[in-house]
């Protein structure tokens, strides 16, 4: 929120204990965004591209563990898309100290 830039490669993951339907917004986000609701095992079951300041309220589909934001087109720009896994997702866990 209130960011006027994010560097090319750069993003932010949003971490829940436990898979839930997740509903985000761009309230006070001055830049557009790409974000990739992912599920527990890794795996991108949607990703939704978000306008500036924007405040109606884009819902996960199904429950997801993981919420990641981008600049807007980074997904295509890398040929990341829906169903694709994140690799090394074990390894995220034991860095958080969380259970999968």
């Amino acid at each position: 929120m209130f960011r006027k830039k994010l560097p090319e490669n750069a993003g932010m993951l949003f971490v829940y204990d436990k898979e839930d339907f997740r509903r985000f917004w761009m309230k006070n986000t001055y830049i557009p965004l790409s974000l990739a609701y992912i599920d527990s095992e890794g795996v991108i079951f949607q990703i939704e591209e978000m306008e500036p300041l924007d405040e109606t309220p884009v819902a996960s589909m199904r429950p997801a563990r993981f919420v990641l934001e981008v600049n807007r087109g980074w997904f295509r720009k890398h040929g990341i898309g829906m169903g694709d896994r994140i690799s090394n997702l074990a390894a995220l866990y034991r860095f958080l100290g969380m259970e999968r």
